[in-house]
């Protein structure tokens, strides 16, 4: 005969209520069972001392090894019998094992398409950085504990016009930023709280509510649906959780209300996606850990189109509270008990096949490689935040681009990774065809060409362009390649012989990827764009118009490999790279904006851009260095000269050899002499903006990374620290 022992924390039964169901029910099955807690465990000669329900009471015996442990208590709380609970599972199987709390469930939930289609991005708040970031992209948020139950600690917060609106069940308070920070501070000392999107589900009559679909394994070791319900919460409250105030109703009646005609067909979407769901947690589960899982609750709404959405999956869900169901809970956990204890082969050979079915489908890995004048590490950076969001990925460090950086990654990258994102950097000829001998990309972006070490190839853009088509014809030729069709000098890539499939982005015409309507906001960019047959709006933390293309080359691969416009939403709220137009917000309103990794004139046209956008009052472009322009400098300074003096500008300091040929062309276009200054000692620059800088300028510092402008940006910040 089957013995099952039921694990729990509490070493009474009777103070678990559910305790005298599960030992009816299996009496009842034929089964013996017994409850135990971790401390009546005896190794030695292999008993446990439990409880046996016998003629109306608990009665202590000494009872052999289960042939299969129902693990039933809290997960915190056994854990302080670690190391017994281990050697448990060495010696006999478990009905219940853990999937782990919120944002574990959602790194598996993301590992197949199918179902991260259905998932709601979420982000661990590290910051307020964080958060504000990710409420600039949605402009509605859930902020909710990563380990949260029972719809405590559940916040809602949206932008609202001068401030912020933070709701909790039915209570609503209006914050300031100072505010609302104060409260994200607090908040996060407590613990690790999740960022999500708010997507409602709402009734006719305008109350929210969400579907708990319940599903176990039955005697056969099949999943099947325990039962379906809606979840409604009270008037005036946003959460329809039952410890909340929500309150239940039966299924067919609610979809009969609320879909009429579509009822059948709704009922019919939820049971198919509550058992395959519960399928793939469950291959997942013995794939990665060997072990089964036997009960889940699923919570999901219903949007506007009618799509599902998860809004959790809980590993111990609480019995249906409205329908008497406890009973159909019991007896499915119990048989499938008995099932565990009498399959171990055939569930463990089950397991293996899992595991060889899933090395044999891995496909070829995605490879992208990344090279331009400009855009470079943005790109890379879009693009690594997407994609991890769903894979293992390698991402190459921001600026390691030389073949000797992409010799270690060779080495350093193994079978666990599921994506590459390299940038390949080049001064001269041949170097882009030795990085693709030593990783060749199946996925290649060119950002642009520029003149960014034009001065290596003769003073001629057509060299720069041959220079970078080596990614093209060193890639796979049946492969993946994504161009920015606004770039005038990109129409001298060598594609003629290229196979594979050529993607384009822009802001300006036709495309594969056109972003459009973009405009400047607080803290980054924002457009809109067609993807996947739905205009979307995306937002972008760096500011801009150009970095909106390096967002459109990581969209379009993103969006070749299956990638949802929700997670390509997400990821674009990524770690910028250092010293890329990082904003410092000074006392006195001061704003200085650092651009001192790299510099050839187009970046410095896109600072200056960013400058005439974001300045209020001054604005005032500090100039260095453009390096290796060749035969170009003169002419390509003066043009920078011109532009100084086209983007109203107010202040000109330039620093450096010859950058004076700047500040020269945008006199002779009528910009002030008394407006212009020029240094080749950077101590006497320092000194001359401790003089000049005023109340609410914004300073732009800009120049090529061997000229060290960074230390004009460190001088400013200490200088006029808040």
């Amino acid at each position: 005969m089957t013995i099952i022992g039921m694990l729990h924390h509490r070493r009474d039964p009777t103070t678990v209520l559910k305790s005298y169901a599960y030992a009816a029910v299996a009496r009842a099955e034929g089964v013996n069972f017994f409850y135990f807690s971790p401390g009546t465990v005896n190794f030695v000669n292999r008993s446990i001392r439990g409880q046996v329900y016998e003629n109306g009471s608990w009665k202590e015996r000494i009872m052999p090894f289960p042939d299969v442990i129902y693990n039933a208590g809290s997960p915190e709380k056994l854990a302080k019998s670690k190391e017994i609970i281990d050697k448990l599972k060495s010696e006999i199987p478990f009905t219940t094992n853990s999937i782990g709390n919120k944002w574990n469930i959602s790194e598996r939930l993301m590992e197949a398409k199918e179902f991260s289609n259905y998932l709601i991005p979420s982000e661990i708040v590290k910051n307020n950085d964080t958060f504000h970031k990710f409420l600039s992209s949605f402009q509605k948020v859930v902020f909710k504990p990563i380990d949260g139950r029972k719809g405590k600690g559940i916040y809602f917060i949206s932008k609202i016009e001068g401030g912020y609106e933070v709701r909790k069940n039915a209570e609503s308070k209006c914050y300031t930023k100072q505010q609302l920070n104060e409260f994200l501070k607090d908040k996060l000392s407590t613990g690790t709280f999740i960022i999500q999107p708010y997507i409602q589900s709402i009734t006719k009559s305008g109350q929210v509510y969400d579907f708990r679909l319940h599903v176990q394994k039955n005697g056969e070791g099949k999943w099947v649906i325990t039962t379906i319900y809606p979840r409604i919460a009270p008037s005036g409250s946003i959460i329809p959780n039952i410890n909340n105030g929500g309150f239940t109703n039966y299924l067919d009646p609610f979809l009969a209300q609320e879909f009429k005609e579509e009822a059948f067909n709704i009922r019919r979407m939820l049971e198919h996606f509550s058992l395959s769901l519960a399928n793939h947690l469950d291959n997942i589960q013995m794939i990665k850990y060997g072990e089964v899982i036997d009960e889940i609750g699923i919570d999901v709404g219903l949007d506007e189109n009618l799509k599902i959405w998860v809004y959790e999956v809980n590993w111990r869900p609480g019995c249906p509270p409205a329908f008497y169901l406890e009973l159909d809970v019991v007896i499915h956990s119990i048989q499938y008990a008995k099932y565990v204890a009498e399959n171990q082969t055939k569930i463990k050979n089950e397991i293996r096949a899992l595991k060889k079915k899933k090395i044999e489908e891995k496909g070829e890995m995605p490879i992208i490689a990344i090279t331009g004048s400009a855009g470079k590490t943005t790109s890379k950076a879009f693009l690594a935040s997407i994609l991890s969001k769903k894979w293992n990925i390698f991402e190459s460090k921001d600026y390691w681009n030389t073949t000797e950086h992409t010799k270690k990654h060779a080495a350093e990258i193994n079978d666990a990774h599921e994506a590459v994102v390299l940038e390949y950097g080049m001064a001269y000829p041949g170097v882009i065809t030795e990085h693709c001998s030593i990783i060749k990309p199946n996925i290649s972006i060119v950002t642009n060409i520029g003149l960014a070490h034009v001065g290596n190839f003769n003073s001629d853009i057509k060299g720069v362009a041959h220079a970078k088509s080596e990614l093209i014809h060193g890639m796979d030729q049946k492969g993946i390649l994504i161009i920015n069709k606004d770039d005038e000098n990109s129409k001298y890539l060598e594609t003629q012989e290229f196979k594979g499939k050529i993607m384009t982005v822009s802001t300006k015409s036709s495309a594969n990827y056109r972003a459009y309507d973009i405009q400047y906001m607080e803290n980054g960019m924002s457009f809109k764009m067609k993807l996947q047959r739905q205009e979307i709006k995306l937002f972008i933390p760096i500011l801009g118009e150009h970095h909106v293309y390096n967002a459109l080359n990581a969209i379009a691969v993103a969006d070749y490999l299956g990638f949802t416009p929700m997670e390509i939403k997400a990821g674009l709220i990524f770690r910028k790279p250092p010293r890329r137009l990082t904003i410092y917000n000074c006392r006195d309103n001061i704003t200085v904006i650092d651009d001192t990794v790299h510099s050839h004139p187009q970046g410095v046209k896109a600072a200056l851009d960013v400058l005439s956008n974001i300045g209020k009052h001054r604005k005032i472009a500090i100039i260095g260095q453009m390096r290796e322009l060749g035969d170009l400098r003169e002419q390509e300074y003066r043009k920078v000269g011109e532009y100084v003096h086209e983007k109203g500008i107010d202040l000109l300091i330039t620093y450096g050899f010859r950058t004076d040929e700047i500040a020269n062309q945008a006199r002779v276009k009528g910009f002030s002499s008394k407006n212009i200054y020029h240094f080749t000692n950077k101590e006497k620059l320092h000194e001359l903006l401790k003089e000049i800088v005023k109340k609410d300028d914004t300073i732009l510092i800009k120049g090529a990374s061997k000229t060290n402008m960074f230390d004009t940006v460190q001088f400013l910040d200490q200088t006029f620290k808040e």
